[in-house]
């Protein structure tokens, strides 16, 4: 089982909290396996497994659980009256009316809850209504490429481990299979689940083809500059016809369920949000592989996809930056301040790396910048521009 420490850091720092601990992510990210080892640090600190109530509403074991009533009064039945119990009710929107038990929950004193979810619906509507400023999200990611790591003490080749964590997946099921066919099965199963539960089912989509037209399509895009206008005109001129608005409601869903990140343009010289323009980005480098197959000319974007969720995971608040007609790949905004990124597979042509360096060479301010790249070699600061290998930044 992987420590997932930074996960379980927030959830002690949270603990006895007067909070609801909403933990949201895709489907076999680890929501479920963190509850767990967030469990075993509860009883090794002294809470008796009497005090831990779980309800995995995926199980079959909780199967007849399925109105906001009855998972109520099955958790207030095992509350311990004259102890502080945990309860951790696990992908909670199979309930109907979920937010109700949860709200009931949560005003016990006796109770410190946590609740998972597989979709965006999760903190949609009422249930955020209902609970505004009564509740902490903590959003989880597959595994990082140092977690990945982690699992292969005695591995060295770090380069190798890389092309392993990209084509076999990040989820962290994956690493207990050993034959590409099973990782193949494992990865089929996520898809086909998150798109019949979490996107057909729920949005009511009738067209499953069209749908994953643009799936597709997403994940042969990302890094690219994408608008629900320019994907229905390459869709129609590829032969599916298909309207503004339904891309609009499949991309909607995709972002709901976690499989798919939007990220919106900053103009770092106007110093505001730009309303057009945005890029995407997908959870899983393997799931995109099981799609589309092995493309090695996105290399490039692929890197870029990795180095995004990276910054995800350590709490930045992540835009595309544009300053006069040039880009800047990320801007990460995070609690000491702003952090400006640049990404490239290789910059050993000389007007590559002018290239790249010229857009955040342009930004005039005192904030870190840097530039990623898989190049070996000793690291190197133009004009306060820090370059590093990206294996490097991504194992710190």
């Amino acid at each position: 089982m992987i420590a997932r420490n930074d996960y379980l850091k927030d959830l002690i720092s949270f603990k006895d909290k007067n909070l609801i601990k909403v933990v949201t992510g895709i489907r076999r990210c680890g929501k479920s396996t963190m509850f767990e080892l967030y469990q075993a640090y509860l009883e090794e600190n002294g809470i008796g497994g009497e005090q831990i109530i779980t309800v995995n509403l995926e199980h079959g074991d909780y199967r007849s659980i399925r109105t906001s009533e009855v998972l109520y009064n099955y958790v207030e039945n095992k509350l311990k009256k004259d102890r502080k119990n945990y309860v951790f009710l696990d992908e909670v929107q199979q309930v109907e009316n979920f937010q109700e038990a949860v709200d009931w929950l949560y005003v016990k004193k006796n109770v410190d809850l946590y609740i998972t979810g597989s979709n965006a619906f999760l903190l949609s509507g009422e249930l955020t209504t209902l609970l505004s400023g009564r509740y902490v999200e903590i959003k989880m990611l597959p595994l990082s490429f140092k977690e990945y790591v982690s699992a292969y003490p005695d591995n060295t080749n770090i380069g190798a481990l890389y092309m392993n964590y990209l084509q076999n997946s990040s989820f962290p099921g994956t690493l207990e299979l050993t034959r590409k066919q099973d990782v193949r099965t494992y990865l089929e199963g996520i898809y086909n689940t998150i798109l019949l539960k979490d996107i057909i089912t729920r949005k009511k989509i009738s067209d499953s083809s069209a749908l994953q037209s643009v799936v597709e399509f997403m994940f042969d895009n990302i890094g690219n500059m994408c608008s629900s206008t320019k994907i229905a005109n390459a869709m129609t001129s590829a032969g599916r016809k298909i309207s503004v608005p339904t891309v609009e409601n499949y991309l909607s869903a995709l972002r709901d369920s976690f499989i798919l990140y939007k990220v919106g343009r900053y103009d770092i010289k106007g110093k505001q949000y730009l309303a057009t323009g945005s890029k995407y980005y997908v959870a899983d480098i393997g799931l995109r592989y099981f799609i589309l197959g092995t493309k090695p000319t996105d290399m490039g974007h692929i890197l870029e996809n990795i180095v995004y969720l990276e910054l995800l995971r350590r709490g930045y608040e992540v835009h595309i930056g544009k300053i006069g007609d040039s880009e800047v790949d990320f801007i990460a905004i995070g609690a000491e301040g702003v952090e400006y990124y640049q990404v490239a597979q290789t910059v050993m042509e000389e007007q590559t790396l002018k290239r790249e360096l010229s857009a955040i060479d342009a930004i005039k301010d005192h904030n870190l910048k840097y530039l990623l790249t898989m190049d070996y070699t000793p690291m190197t600061s133009y004009n306060g521009i820090k370059q590093i290998n990206v294996l490097d930044w991504l194992l710190k």
